[in-house]
């Protein structure tokens, strides 16, 4: 675990004359993500020695390519921001969203954060051939409630989702975007510190997006982080406080989420229109205008997971622990892990109460 010593160094030394900024949550250092994926590609056939061209033909194979997902994506994400993920397909948004929740390795650089971040998905799994009701208090369950807050939080999640007499329902009839607001209304109940949205809030309706805006605000205000991937640069501008911009993998801006995404609709507008030279020009201004300035963290809380790739540290910080404090400018303190009880809502009351409490 690096200490903040470490972490200052990455993001630069902190001014005397800066005032002090918001606790930081996530820690993003020079992350590089490498895949290995078969090509149809010819040219990569005819890279290969004629006895390996020969061998792979016979079994029927392709040639395997890296592919960079992404190259020396940094950044530092604070408490109380809203922080968009915006890139065409194919951008790597998705593959770090993954590395900060854990559930991929980078192939070199590391990742930092204050608590364990919960992910929703639109493809996030529960059990289709069970009903909703029963799926709401599963997830809930998952996310560390007890089986008495599962049952108090489940009004207020059926209310969130807004899908009706749907919950008594197995999940596996409904439609796409059902299915992704009960995962998100489950996900925000627990009052995650830092909470992953990948394409989860493109598929709701507009009474929806009302409740989502308005819960991802609760979280805020309560120093909570919340990261949204989309490549909708209308749904980063009105949802997020701050936006970074991926292409190919790497970091294009880092800025204030209307302005991001201003530029990065009118750099679409013009790939479009075939304005191949007018969009490169632009790309090239909003490097410049929106290139990472480094900043250091101020008031860090302590790690809880780091998924590192080969990335070395300082000497004797391998061993030290999340809670305790690390010489530095800046000062270690643990985060909170005990969630908020959900809210209650009325219009809902469970059918069958055997079912609801299991």
């Amino acid at each position: 675990m690096a200490s903040s010593a470490e972490t200052s160094s990455v993001h630069g030394a902190p001014s005397s004359g800066r005032r002090a900024a918001a606790p930081v949550t996530v820690v993003v250092d020079d992350l590089h993500v490498r895949y290995r994926a078969p090509s149809a590609d010819a040219s990569a056939m005819r890279a290969l020695s004629p006895a390996r061209q020969v061998a792979m033909r016979a079994f029927g194979q392709r040639p395997r390519v890296s592919v960079d997902a992404l190259k020396g994506v940094s950044f530092v994400a604070r408490a109380g921001e809203s922080l968009g993920i915006l890139g065409r397909n194919g951008s790597g948004k998705s593959t770090l969203l993954r590395i900060v929740a854990g559930l991929e390795t980078p192939r070199s650089g590391r990742v930092l954060a204050r608590s364990t971040p919960v992910l929703l998905g639109v493809n996030a799994a529960l059990v289709p051939d069970l009903p909703g009701e029963r799926n709401v208090i599963l997830g809930c369950l998952a996310m560390g409630m007890t089986p008495e807050q599962a049952r108090a939080a489940l009004p207020g999640i059926v209310g969130m989702a807004g899908i009706g007499e749907a919950i008594y329902r197995p999940m596996s009839t409904y439609s796409s975007g059902m299915a992704s607001r009960l995962r998100f209304a489950i996900a925000v109940s627990a009052s995650p510190d830092i909470l992953l949205i990948d394409e989860a809030l493109s598929t709701g309706d507009a009474a929806f997006k009302e409740r989502s805006e308005s819960r991802m605000a609760e979280l805020r205000a309560n120093a909570g982080t919340v990261f949204i991937v989309s490549h909708a640069a209308q749904t980063i501008e009105e949802m997020c406080t701050r936006a970074i911009w991926l292409m190919d993998g790497e970091l294009i801006g880092d800025g204030p989420g209307p302005e991001i995404a201003h530029d990065y609709r009118w750099w679409s507008w013009n790939v479009a229109k075939g304005e191949r030279a007018t969009a490169q020009e632009i790309l090239q201004r909003c490097r410049r205008k929106w290139a990472p300035r480094p900043a250091a963290p101020t008031q860090a809380a302590a790690p809880t997971r780091a998924s590192a790739g080969p990335v070395p540290t300082a000497p004797g910080s391998a061993g030290r622990m999340s809670g305790a404090a690390a010489p530095g400018p800046a000062s270690l303190s643990p985060a909170s892990a005990s969630p908020r009880a959900a809210r209650r809502t009325g219009g809902y009351a469970p059918r069958h109460r055997k079912d609801a409490s299991q």
